[in-house]
């Protein structure tokens, strides 16, 4: 796609969060359906009339490009994957919105070439919104009644020469991940849920952001794309890149992640 192809595309990802996030909002003051899935993690009615409307959206934006979407996959659906496609999380941070709290996302990712190309988070809660193409650079503002305020750009900050900045999962923290952040000097740990992990790095408020646990490719997609662009990286424990795509094994495991770090800076040559 040309660059002005890829600007459009990514307005048109950017109005179908925004009316996502209406969506999920509605929902939620409506009163919520809650249900396990089978891996038990917990899905509601929200989750899904908001990956219904971002398909839909998608479908007339580019009705060439497929779309992964978390819960159209959980129920079986995986389309044929050729070249370019969607990646979706209606909502990433179910928990934390099931709770009650406000660190849940829409996140809505462009995979070329099995990399993100473009990506849009956005804060249904707060009305922030961050978004970016890969080469073009990242960008945040916030959006209220209806209305985009003006684009701040983001850039990722140097790594210092002192203590880090550490972002860490709010409910998914694991020994190992644990184990991998004393390996550093560490100021400071920020808990944050959903996507906007990638979002602190991108922003230059946080140096590292290490997750060794499960993740999905619609947990990641559109906030490496973010990350990316801002000038941070992501890689795998070996330094190869994450693959998006159809992986080998069958059913929603087909789009588990490894373990990955992601950083801002040059904190990544400290990595390896």
């Amino acid at each position: 796609m040309s660059q002005i192809d890829d600007a459009r595309l990514l307005g048109d990802m950017i109005a179908a969060a925004i009316a996502a996030g209406d969506v999920i909002v509605a929902a939620r003051r409506a009163g919520l359906s809650v249900e396990k899935k089978a891996d038990q993690s917990p899905v509601t009615d929200a989750d899904r009339a908001a990956e219904v409307l971002i398909a839909e959206r998608m479908a007339a934006a580019a009705p060439s490009i497929p779309m992964i979407g978390e819960e159209g996959v959980s129920e079986g659906r995986v389309p044929k994957l050729d070249g370019s496609f969607f990646l979706v999380d209606p909502l990433d941070g179910t928990r934390e919105f099931v709770k009650g709290g406000n660190d849940f996302t829409v996140n809505i990712g462009l995979i070329r070439d099995g990399r993100p190309a473009l990506g849009v988070i956005f804060v249904p809660a707060s009305g922030k919104l961050f978004a970016a193409i890969v080469g073009e650079g990242a960008w945040r503002t916030e959006v209220a009644d209806g209305a985009s305020g003006p684009r701040r750009a983001m850039r990722v900050r140097p790594a210092p020469h002192g203590p880090i900045t550490v972002v860490a999962s709010r409910s998914h923290r694991t020994p190992e991940t644990d184990a991998f952040i004393r390996r550093f000097d560490v100021g400071e740990i920020i808990s944050r849920g959903s996507s906007l992990k990638f979002c602190a790095l991108a922003e230059g408020k946080a140096d590292l952001y290490p997750r060794m646990g499960t993740t999905m490719q619609w947990d990641t997609a559109a906030g490496e794309a973010i990350l990316v662009a801002a000038g941070g990286a992501v890689a795998q424990l070996d330094g190869t890149p994450l693959f998006y795509g159809h992986g080998p094994a069958p059913g929603p495991d087909a789009f588990r992640n490894p373990w990955f770090v992601a950083t801002g800076g040059t904190v990544l040559a400290l990595v390896g």
